[in-house]
């Protein structure tokens, strides 16, 4: 089947999705309960009330990084969502999620391109909380949580891959079924 660019309604599901679906939620909490256990940084102490400043501060860097993508990769002409693997195999598709994570569909035909958007967003994200994290957290830093921000969306993208593929795939529920290249095309009847 041919490649089909998602519609603008079809790209704000998506957006919605990746910003406040249940894997962004399960992000932050996950990012904030490591931190919460290093004690990471140590000036917002322990306790509910600091496990709760770490989510919402992961949350906001989601929030940005996710933002940043979908801004960017309409601006690039990119098509910024993730879409499952069409091979078989677990070796081959855990290769398609991680190489996703710096790609995506480009042109009417959905050619797979580096993604610009895809390599910036994740320290745009980390880039951002240095306005409310520590004072003593530098740009050095910010590169460093970006590079564990970009590790996350690789593994949001194994997520995506082998558990639920996001709301993409409930399109075929409108009468559209997936394309070889992932997104919704009409169906030949």
């Amino acid at each position: 089947m041919a490649y089909a660019r998602p519609t603008e309604k079809e790209k704000l599901r998506l957006f919605e999705f990746d910003a406040f679906g249940p894997y962004a939620f399960a992000k932050t909490a996950l990012a904030g309960g490591f931190q919460q256990e290093s004690n990471s940084p140590p000036e917002w102490g322990g306790g509910a009330g600091s496990f709760g400043m770490r989510v919402a501060s992961n949350f906001g860097i989601q929030l940005v990084t996710t933002t940043t993508r979908y801004g960017m990769a309409e601006i690039l002409r990119e098509d910024a969502a993730y879409y499952r693997c069409e091979c078989m195999g677990v070796f081959p598709r855990f290769r398609h999620a991680l190489i996703s994570t710096l790609t995506a569909r480009r042109g009417e035909d959905g050619h797979t391109a580096f993604s610009f958007s895809g390599l910036v967003s994740p320290y745009a994200g980390t880039m951002t909380a240095l306005a409310w994290y520590p004072d003593r957290y530098g740009v050095k830093d910010g590169f460093r949580m970006g590079n564990y921000n970009l590790a996350g969306q690789a593994a949001g993208n194994l997520a995506l891959e082998f558990i639920y593929g996001g709301p993409h795939t409930l399109f075929s529920h409108i009468g559209r079924s997936k394309s070889p290249g992932g997104t919704a095309a009409p169906q030949n009847q």
